[in-house]
This record gives C-alpha cells, structure tokens and sequence, in this order.
C-alpha cells in the first residue's frame, strides 16, 4: 500500500497526540469511510417540493417594478408594513 507521505506524517502526528498507534487511526478512517458509503446508500431518497408557479414576483411588486421603482425600495416598504402591523410572517 503506498500512501502519501504528507497524508502519513499528519496520520502520524494525530496518532501521537491522541495517544494512539498510527494502525488504530487507520482502522478507524477506514471503517468511517465503509460506514458512510453505506449509510448513503440505505438513506431513502428525499422528494423535494417544487412549486407549480410561474416564476417572477407578485403582481403588486411587478407593478411597481415596472413605475420604476427599485426593488430595495419595495422590499424596504413591504418589511416596514410587516414591521409596523404586526402582520404574522
């Protein structure tokens, strides 16, 4: 087996700090990479949720985008109003 010997000197070392023999380290990065390619693979898939809209703002936003106004504008008077009715978010 040839490793690096970058890789073998901080094997090494973290060996040695931790009070341990460079083959206990090794053993256990081993069995972690066998036990994470495994768990990958019994992980069910996840479905994520897209939306079915169209992509773009709301119409009161658009509306004003398109009075020219500038979006930090917008949003800075929609978070006031948020901010200033108690409006649940």
């Amino acid at each position: 087996m040839r490793i690096d010997d970058a890789l073998l000197n901080e094997a090494k070392a973290y060996a040695a700090r931790n009070g341990r023999s460079l083959t206990s380290v090794m053993e256990d990065a081993l069995r972690q990479l066998l036990n994470r390619s495994t768990e990958a693979a019994e992980r069910p898939r996840v479905e994520l949720i897209t939306s079915r809209e169209q992509p773009g703002y709301q119409p009161d936003v658009q509306r004003r985008l398109d009075a020219g106004e500038k979006l930090e504008h917008i949003m800075y008077d929609l978070d006031f109003e948020l901010r200033t009715h108690d409006v649940p978010r």
